[in-house]
């Protein structure tokens, strides 16, 4: 199918939409509800796919004045003059279209739990770790987001061995989900009296928020166990068996939580997560089949796939997926610069997208 005729297909279908609604028998049912939400994601992009299409028809029509033996001669020369610009402004326009007309991932919009563990690399790792953390809370300043902290397990000397924090705010999972992976230091540690460079590394995993709806499942398929918390050289935080750990059984996937001293909240903390993370694998295997005739995923969702390096002596990040390099390392601790790195994996995605469109 031609854009032209994809565009004559998604305007009709708008214009059904608001038939539907407006005439719609009963609109607390979940028929408006699925009616609204296809309509209010249309209703985004109509007037983009107007404008081309309004431009398709004026180049159409001046060219046919040109084509045309008997027309006037100053509608030639109009049309001659007018031709040029119209065919300039097609392009660009053309490629906003058919990026709005995308598949969307009905994941973007949600917030996000992401995950920060320390790889290889000793206590340089957790260093690491606890970096990328800090970098993450600030990006989230700079975009207005809100930071809250579900789970923190420290090395004791500033580093982080693991931790999992709430995102929510505006098209988070959208900006953050190439986030996953594994990402690499290179850099002389406080501790390394030779001026050594070590390498190190840090896992992050960036899952959607989950809702129950989401996510079915079934009480017996969970152990719940509660144990003592306890924090760093095992001095205990309470006297009492507040955290919890969750394993779903037939995923195998387990979650704790101890950081809260009501057993009631850390409860509905690990759930939380738990809801996410079998979302995600959900997602994953759904994306999988989907993705089988891609040539590119960026950010496949493959947490050993080594994605990003971090170079403290040459003072550069460069991202392996994309091939892209910036001499920007400490804005992009700071977040400051991190949204070149993730608009530029964007717009990788999208062209991605595009291709595996115009080839299907």
């Amino acid at each position: 199918m031609s854009l032209i005729s994809k565009l004559e297909t998604v305007l009709n279908r708008f214009e059904e939409l608001q038939s539907l609604l407006s005439d719609h028998p009963n609109p607390g049912s979940d028929d408006y509800t699925a009616l609204s939400r296809e309509y209010a994601e249309l209703n985004q992009v109509e007037p983009q796919l107007r404008e081309l299409m309004t431009l398709h028809n004026d180049i159409a029509e001046m060219q046919a004045i040109l084509d045309d033996p008997g027309a006037d001669a100053d509608m030639k020369e109009l049309a001659g003059e007018e031709l040029p610009e119209l065919n300039a402004r097609y392009p660009e326009l053309e490629k906003a279209v058919q990026i709005a007309l995308l598949p969307k991932d009905e994941a973007d919009a949600r917030n996000a739990i992401l995950e920060v563990r320390a790889g290889t690399g000793g206590d340089e790792a957790g260093l690491f770790a606890a970096d990328l953390l800090r970098m993450y809370e600030r990006y989230a300043a700079t975009q207005g987001w809100k930071v809250e902290t579900l789970s923190l397990s420290d090395t004791g000397i500033g580093g982080v061995k693991e931790a999992s924090v709430m995102i929510s705010g505006q098209n988070v999972f959208q900006r953050l989900k190439f986030e996953s992976g594994v990402h690499r230091v290179q850099r002389v540690p406080e501790t390394e009296s030779g001026g050594r460079v070590h390498t190190s590394a840090a896992t992050v995993a960036v899952l959607p928020e989950a809702e129950e709806i989401d996510v079915s499942i079934n009480p017996a398929d969970l152990r719940i166990d509660t144990f003592r918390a306890s924090g760093a050289g095992g001095q205990h935080v309470n006297t009492t068996d507040s955290a919890v750990r969750i394993t779903h059984l037939p995923t195998g996937i387990v979650v704790s939580q101890q950081d809260e001293k009501s057993q009631h909240k850390n409860r509905a903390k690990a759930m939380k997560v738990l809801l996410s993370r079998i979302y995600e694998v959900q997602r994953e295997e759904a994306d999988r089949e989907r993705a089988d005739s891609r040539k590119l995923q960026v950010g496949s969702g493959d947490r050993s796939e080594r994605i990003r390096t971090y170079n403290f002596p040459q003072g550069r990040v460069t991202d392996h997926r994309i091939n892209l390099t910036l001499y920007k390392l400490d804005q992009v601790l700071q977040g400051e610069a991190l949204d070149e790195l993730v608009d530029a994996l964007i717009t990788e995605d999208q062209a991605d997208k595009l291709a595996a469109m115009a080839a299907s």
